[in-house]
């Protein structure tokens, strides 16, 4: 074969090569420190209910993802580029977002909660515009396994319901069924269940930044790839 032809292949992402590959790749925005202080309160809670769950911090990011899925690992940089010609014109740190709520994901006999935050109509538009640019970078949802997540010595396996849940990120959770939020950690249902039931004081916060991670179990922001400079 060619010098041609294989430089060719290896700039193709839908090339065999490529698709050897594959990253867990979550683009989020960035809370200020009043989300951030609020999260980290939760989540000290949480892990004086259950202690085996995870403290947030630098391996567990708060954060709120925009969009995620498997990315052929090769086309990453390809993929940042994209995405930073996306948010060149946006003006996220200027926003003022609203969180209004707890949530919680049933996993047995415990539950991943969240902070859950008022979508809005620029928060809407800027994920379809990321997916779009994206997309061409974009590796198939079965192609995911635990091999392209993120894991550390304390947390070093990845559980099926995290596969999962990217592999049906673009697909479940975008457009109408966006539903932003800060993951604050695990905890039994019970103990969470409580946490919903209590009201919830509403507070509103601001972006700092917009990067994209590798996610880890449960779907944290586990390692930062690429930090985005914001123009706006």
């Amino acid at each position: 074969m060619s010098d041609d032809k294989l430089a060719t292949l290896d700039n193709d992402p839908t090339s065999s090569k490529l698709k050897s590959s594959i990253t867990a790749v979550d683009i989020v925005l960035e809370p200020d420190e009043t989300m951030i202080q609020q999260a980290q309160a939760a989540n000290a809670g949480l892990l004086k209910n259950f202690p085996k769950g995870y403290a947030l911090g630098d391996e567990h990011a708060p954060h709120i993802s925009v969009m995620g899925g498997y990315v052929y690992t090769a086309s990453l940089d390809k993929l940042f580029t994209a995405a930073a010609k996306v948010l060149a014109s946006e003006k996220v740190t200027s926003w003022k977002l609203k969180a209004f709520k707890y949530y919680y994901i049933p996993l047995k006999e415990i539950g991943l909660g969240g902070i859950v935050v008022e979508p809005t109509a620029d928060m809407i538009r800027l994920q379809k515009e990321l997916i779009d640019a994206t997309a061409p970078f974009m590796a198939p949802a079965s192609s995911g396994t635990a091999a392209a997540f993120a894991t550390t010595a304390k947390d070093p396996e990845i559980n099926q319901p995290t596969i999962d849940a990217v592999a049906t990120y673009l697909s479940g959770h975008t457009g109408e069924h966006y539903s932003p939020h800060v993951t604050i950690g695990v905890g039994t249902r019970d103990y969470l269940n409580a946490l919903l039931a209590a009201p919830f004081p509403t507070f509103r916060f601001s972006v700092v930044g917009v990067s994209a991670y590798q996610f880890g179990n449960f779907g944290t922001a586990a390692k930062r790839l690429h930090s985005f400079k914001l123009t706006q």
